[in-house]
């Protein structure tokens, strides 16, 4: 989601006044290194201490990107890869290695200079293990034909229209165990946004494309839908809104027997805290336990599978979206122009 959307605010007020922060330092890196410490943590529920442990505080890791997105782990790799929408790329970061340019272009492929936030966003692996992009320029949602470890700016179309009407700019998706691709698609990718003349729907809408091909429309009662997760046991699909003010928060479906969604709800609200901080509800990342770590105003908010929010990771800056290693040992985290990373419990 772009940063001029963000609402500027106090940074470091709650909408319920100042909260217990932590303010000692981390301990160095698996290899050794210093990062730079920045933030705190907002602790509301003594049972943060088992997610974060007291005294931890967030690291940044890389900076000196225009908008950094869509964190993604690669396991094999060891690494973490991320868009900088802006910019047309995705670096990658390791302890061992550093900052490094990953794939230029990422989301834009065309020729034809255009304006706007045209690089990928949102990143995730297929069953295969291969990586699939939510690419913004092209307005598609595309398989990268090449090895993760040997990446190349060539792409298959995996989706990129609904009833012969074109994507806005898909945003953020999820795969489910049985290869189902559910998927946002805001209008932040288009070069005027909710306004531009080449938009082909009205409407901003999540979706579900299936492994036999068919594109189905699950919502369109949703201003900006963007982060997008599945509970544990797939039962559940959590969506957050970024439309700001009364707008900002997220949604929790049940599935039909059919696969259309049900019992929609709010999950939790987060419209106070965004008169006040900067950010609203983006991205999002479910722990195999059912945690919830979403991006909202002020950093990242730390969910329980009932709604409860037991704190917040303040990053500092408009924080777009985060995801976990493998072990579910550090919380990565994009936040405008830094990648950044917090030790878990």
């Amino acid at each position: 989601m772009p940063a001029a959307i963000w609402f500027a605010a106090a940074l470091f007020l709650s909408c319920n006044g100042i909260r217990k922060s932590d303010q000692s330092e981390n301990a160095a890196g698996d290899h050794g290194q210093e990062y730079p410490k920045t933030g705190f943590v907002d602790r509301l529920h003594p049972s943060l201490d088992q997610v974060i442990e007291p005294g931890v505080r967030p690291e940044i890791l890389a900076e000196g990107f225009e908008w950094s997105e869509g964190p993604l782990w690669l396991p094999e790799q060891q690494v973490v890869i991320f868009s900088d929408i802006p910019n047309n790329s995705i670096f990658q970061w390791s302890e061992k290695d550093g900052l490094k340019l990953y794939l230029k272009p990422s989301g834009y492929t065309d020729t034809i200079p255009r304006g706007g936030e045209t690089g990928s966003n949102g990143l995730l692996l297929d069953s295969r293990g291969r990586l699939v992009l939510c690419q913004h320029g092209d307005r598609r949602m595309a398989l990268m034909d090449a090895p993760l470890d040997k990446p190349e700016a060539n792409f298959t179309t995996i989706v990129g229209e609904w009833n012969g009407k074109r994507f806005n700019s898909p945003n953020d998706a999820v795969y489910s165990k049985e290869g189902d691709l559910y998927i946002t698609d805001p209008a932040y990718g288009m070069e005027l946004r909710y306004n531009d003349p080449k938009r082909e729907m009205d409407f901003t809408g999540v979706f579900c494309y299936s492994p036999n091909g068919e594109i189905r429309l699950l919502t369109d009662q949703m201003s900006a839908p963007n982060g997008i997760g599945l509970s544990p046991d797939e039962k559940v699909l959590y969506v957050a809104n970024s439309g700001g003010g009364k707008n900002s928060i997220w949604m929790a479906y049940e599935f039909a027997e059919d696969g259309s969604l049900a019992n929609g709800r709010i999950f939790h609200d987060a419209s106070i805290a965004s008169d006040s901080l900067m950010g609203a509800p983006d991205g999002l990342v479910v722990r195999n336990d059912g945690m919830i770590f979403a991006t909202g105003p002020g950093g990242v908010w730390i969910l329980t599978p009932e709604g409860q929010h037991l704190g917040t990771v303040r990053t500092g800056e408009a924080t777009s979206n985060c995801t976990l290693d493998s072990d579910n040992r550090y919380l990565y985290m994009t936040a405008d122009m830094y990648l950044m990373r917090i030790r878990l419990k």
